[in-house]
């Protein structure tokens, strides 16, 4: 593809005209991905004539620098990857003055159309704007080339492309000259296949119901070109009616087809007959597209049988509680002649089952071999239930393909019994362990169970058994099934019957001051003993406010709790100490000596054990903040980071609130620091 400043200036000029205002559509088989040209690589595919047209513009990944790339002029070529390696090919203009460009597209799995809107199935590509032959081969150089000027010499070929077995891709070739000379496109290098290795052969033949036409069904694509059309190709076994014309299926609207409908100069009587294969008035059999032929002489046996009427053979549906019903034909039925309300059945059982409606995917003559059946609600309980086939408020039953009215019919299915996973336990408590007896009550034929505790390796019995602390959370999950049904549930178990005896209360008191625990104690417990050493004894769960004697002396106290299960024989204690002051009132001491002898080398507010908000500073003789606190029991040691301070007088500010009585109090006074 050629860089041409001249005609991207034209495009600009003339922006506001339509886009399309010079193209003409592409109409032709090959010229669009839907119809593109079957190809393969043992093959040379030549193509004499280019009609000019113009219908789509092509993204290009790395190449959007201004350039407009369309498939101008296209033909588009599909194949399949047999074996994954490296694709090679060329194309060869049959003016090698002519500019030729293409691009490969995956489209596994995807509508061909979406080579125009779908960025991620370009595989390679090549827009160089240089005359003569392109394509992709070792003599290539990158896996995409933008478009370029001639004069550029912009290596035509791109790199061997990497293909995948079973992946199908389209090949677009777009002819940027505007001409209509033509091209060959030949598939001459790479370890890739894209042959197709199993050869040609008949599959199945099907008569029609009056016994004129054949329908043949091949193993693979053939050519639509290769079959004659009076069917010279075929003979039939024994002699009598013979073929008189040939018509392959699809044919319309592509060049491949996989099945051909054979008319015969008569009705054919009831028997069986054999179809041979031999060269037809084209001097061969039928060609697949790498123009393989089906062996002369390959035969097929079939029977032909004066239809009669026919019986559902099968009923299908999902396993377990199903809302539809799947009922399957020998023969086609036809569309018409089924009532979407489902009037044509009836299901009977166990339990009443309403027929809701019928849908059918009907081919485009209107037949199909399946119907389903849909329900009001699912079947939940298990058992054999019957399906009949009656006339519908049409005032007949079901016609298929040849007409013929299908009898009344009874077909039994059963269904399973849907099942409930849940699950009872009984509890053996204890004072540090509980034993906790799983139960499944295995109903509706349930016989498969999985039980999952905590995350641990399933167990797979009915019942089981599980030891866990008597303080304890545990996670339980069930899945059941009868084979066809399952269910699962899931239980949070908490359990909290362990004698745990625990409290809380102040650590410090001052000595007017009742003592009050909390009892934080868990488990069940029945019995409770309180001891507050000699001062009292209280068996209630919360006991009453403790005054400890005033002894104008600091003093501790052991107070003790015990927590009894007499049902269980479970018991446990605790016991903590409090340390009572022996007074409350604030103080900061006039001096204090830091030399680490244990005694009074502190400063700090002794006793403010009731202040809140508290705030105390210290400041040295020239007003700078030695040390500062709001923690009454954060104390000064004669330091300020980390070098001691000399011996003098310091002066000290203290501010706080009363906690009982919410004062607030400021006070300030002076020390001395000794050493």
């Amino acid at each position: 593809m050629r860089q041409n400043l001249l005609v991207r200036t034209i495009l600009l000029l003339f922006v506001a005209l339509p886009a399309m205002a010079w193209a003409q559509p592409c109409t032709e088989l090959g010229q669009n991905p839907s119809t593109a040209f079957p190809v393969c690589g043992t093959t040379a595919f030549n193509q004499a004539n280019v009609p000019l047209c113009n219908t789509n513009e092509v993204y290009v990944p790395g190449c959007q620098n201004g350039t407009v790339y369309e498939n101008k002029n296209p033909y588009w070529y599909k194949f399949t990857c047999f074996q994954t390696g490296t694709l090679g090919f060329v194309i060869t203009p049959l003016n090698l003055d002519d500019d030729y460009d293409w691009q490969l597209y995956d489209v596994t799995g995807v509508d061909p159309q979406e080579v125009f809107t779908n960025r991620s199935i370009i595989v390679s590509g090549n827009w160089a704007g240089t005359y003569g032959k392109t394509g992709a081969s070792t003599l290539g150089s990158n896996i995409m080339e933008c478009s370029s000027n001639p004069a550029d010499n912009v290596n035509p070929f791109s790199k061997l492309i990497n293909i995948i077995e079973g992946h199908n891709y389209i090949l677009l070739i777009s002819h940027y000259t505007d001409s209509q000379s033509g091209y060959s496109l030949t598939f001459n290098s790479g370890t890739g296949v894209i042959t197709d290795p199993a050869l040609p052969h008949l599959q199945s033949i099907k008569p029609d119901c009056d016994g004129v036409q054949l329908r043949l069904k091949l193993n693979k694509k053939m050519k639509c070109s290769s079959v004659t059309a009076t069917g010279s190709e075929f003979t039939l076994a024994p002699s009598g009616a013979t073929i008189i014309a040939a018509q392959p299926l699809n044919c319309n609207g592509a060049f491949d087809f996989d099945s051909v409908l054979l008319t015969l100069s008569a009705p054919l009587p009831a028997g069986t007959y054999s179809l041979l294969v031999d060269d037809g008035t084209d001097g061969t059999t039928i060609l697949d597209n790498c123009s393989q032929s089906i062996p002369k002489g390959e035969l097929m046996s079939f029977d032909y049988v004066v239809p009669q009427p026919i019986y559902a053979d099968s009923i299908g549906f999902a396993g377990c509680a199903p809302s539809e019903l799947k009922l399957y034909f020998p023969k086609r039925i036809n569309c018409n002649t089924i009532d979407p309300g489902g009037s044509d059945f009836q299901v009977s059982g166990p339990t009443p089952v309403i027929v809701s409606g019928v849908t059918a995917s009907c081919s485009t003559d209107g037949f199909t071999e399946m119907v389903t059946i849909r329900l009001s609600a699912p079947i939940v309980n298990g058992g054999t239930y019957t399906l009949t086939l009656r006339t519908g408020n049409d005032g007949s039953s079901i016609i298929d393909e040849c007409g013929i009215e299908m009898p009344f019919q009874a077909l039994d299915f059963n269904c399973a019994d849907t099942v409930s996973a849940e699950f009872n336990y009984a509890m053996l408590a204890g004072c540090r362990q509980n034993t906790l007896q799983f139960t499944h009550d295995g109903a509706h034929q349930v016989d498969s169970w999985t039980w999952v505790f905590n995350g641990t390796p399933p167990v797979l019995t009915r019942t089981h058994q599980l030891v866990v602390p008597a303080t304890s959370t545990t996670l339980v999950n069930l899945v059941v099934s009868n084979g066809t049904c399952t269910d699962s549930s899931s239980q949070t178990i908490v359990l909290a019957n362990e004698v745990k005896a625990a409290f809380d209360m102040p650590a410090i008191i001052c000595p007017e001051d009742p003592l009050q625990p909390e009892n934080k104690s868990t488990g069940v417990v029945d019995i409770w003993t309180w001891s507050f050493e000699r001062i009292a004894t209280d068996h209630a769960k919360d006991p009453a406010p403790v005054l400890f004697p005033s002894t104008n002396r600091e003093a501790y106290y052991t107070i003790r709790l015990k927590a009894e299960n007499t049902t269980l024989g479970c018991a446990d204690s605790i016991q903590k100490t409090v340390r009572v002051l022996s007074n409350c009132f604030i103080a900061v001491p006039s001096g204090f000596t830091p030399n680490n002898d244990g005694i009074n080398d502190y400063l700090y507010p002794n006793n403010a054990f009731k202040a809140e908000n508290l705030q105390f500073k210290v400041f040295n003789r020239w007003g700078q903040v030695v040390f500062q606190s709001r923690e009454w029991t954060a104390k000064w040691d004669g330091k300020v980071n980390g070098i001691p301070q000399g011996s003098g007088v310091y002066v000290w500010f203290l501010t706080y609130t009363n906690k009982d009585t919410g004062q607030q109090v400021t006070q300030k006074g002076t020390t001395t620091l000794i050493r």
